[in-house]
């Protein structure tokens, strides 16, 4: 199918027997241009089907009005949450978004800031792939001076602003609180070490056995892809030992609410025999039997505050005042670890 050649001003201009300089106005909707006129500019515009040539105007006022989104991986609700607050700040602020995924690999993730580039957008709000090791990829950038903000999995030592909860204390008060209910043998599930997300959430485990004199057992921790296999081949593996764990905490709900229903396969009570804590709090927290405890992750929260700090970055011309905003996450206690409710509600 050949397509027809573009509707220009031009063309507008001899239909209505214009000038181009006074279509051009009136599409504009300038002042300067009668009421009447500008009616006429803009009915004969949509008949003729004439497209505002946004790609042109941009490139004159050297602005594109389209912020790049980069992320892991879509099929994650913490990430659906943060692009619902992404989005819903930039359409008021008057920006697209363009958005792709890793897939948590490195060289995705030079692709898709390569595509960033080329597309010419304002700035750039970025959480890292799984393989991410250096940021090399990011100089294109740094050497056009267009804003990048890093959030949920960022970069040490980077010059960039970073938007993050603190997860080491997150991981921490999750443990301690299984600690408190009873538990001396917890298993950590947790995603690949490089990135901060994991690896805070770890130290903040560590740091829990270590406060109450708990021995760390490495044999009882996971450290891999954070799906619901993980969450299987870790039950499957404790289930056989010796001494089977009485806690798991896992780095997602997804891992979490899979432990549960692998236990409960294999006839362990929740939390009586094994309590479980998962990490986001979310919508299948809720749905699985007993209601998982774990982490609100304010992800909605995160998506406008970086947002909106890379807009007022652009409009206002100014760097942030510091390097790291972080936002307050919460421990939400529910069925699969309260043992001391359990145990006073057993025959």
């Amino acid at each position: 199918m050949i397509r027809k050649k573009d509707v220009t001003i031009y063309d507008i201009a001899k239909a209505l027997k214009l000038s181009p300089s006074t279509v051009s106005r009136g599409l504009r909707d300038h002042k300067s241009i009668r009421k009447e006129t500008r009616r006429r500019i803009l009915a004969k515009a949509m008949d003729l089907g004439y497209q505002h040539n946004t790609f042109a105007s941009n490139l004159r006022s050297n602005r594109t009005y389209t912020i790049g989104l980069i992320l892991p991986r879509l099929d994650s609700y913490f990430m659906s949450t943060v692009i619902s607050g992404i989005e819903k700040v930039a359409n008021k602020r008057g920006y697209n978004l363009v958005i792709s995924q890793s897939e948590e690999t490195y060289e995705k993730e030079k692709a898709c800031i390569s595509t960033m580039f080329n597309l010419r957008v304002d700035g750039l709000l970025f959480s890292l792939a799984y393989e991410t090791k250096n940021l090399d990829h990011l100089k294109m950038f740094q050497k056009r001076g267009i804003p990048v903000i890093f959030f949920d999995r960022v970069f040490d030592q980077s010059d960039h602003l970073s938007i993050v909860i603190d997860n080491f204390k997150a991981g921490f008060e999750v443990t301690n609180h299984m600690i408190e209910q009873g538990c001396k043998r917890i298993v950590h599930l947790g995603g690949d070490l490089k990135r901060n997300v994991y690896r805070d959430r770890y130290n903040g485990y560590r740091k829990a056995l270590k406060d109450h004199n708990l021995p760390f057992d490495p044999n009882i921790v996971s450290i891999g892809p954070m799906n619901e296999e993980a969450g299987i081949r870790m039950v499957d593996k404790m289930i056989r030992m010796e001494q089977i764990p009485d806690g798991i905490f896992a780095s997602n709900d997804v891992s979490a609410v899979a432990c549960i229903c692998r236990l409960k396969q294999n006839g362990f009570r929740i939390p009586e025999d094994v309590a479980v804590a998962g990490f986001n709090n979310g919508p299948i927290s809720k749905v699985v039997d007993p209601n998982l405890t774990t982490v609100n992750y304010p992800g909605e929260e995160m998506g406008e505050v970086a947002i909106t700090t890379l807009v007022d970055m652009l409009e206002d011309s100014l760097a942030p005042s510091v390097n790291t905003i972080v936002l307050k996450h919460q421990l939400i206690v529910r069925a699969s670890t309260q043992l001391h409710a359990a145990s006073q509600c057993r025959p």
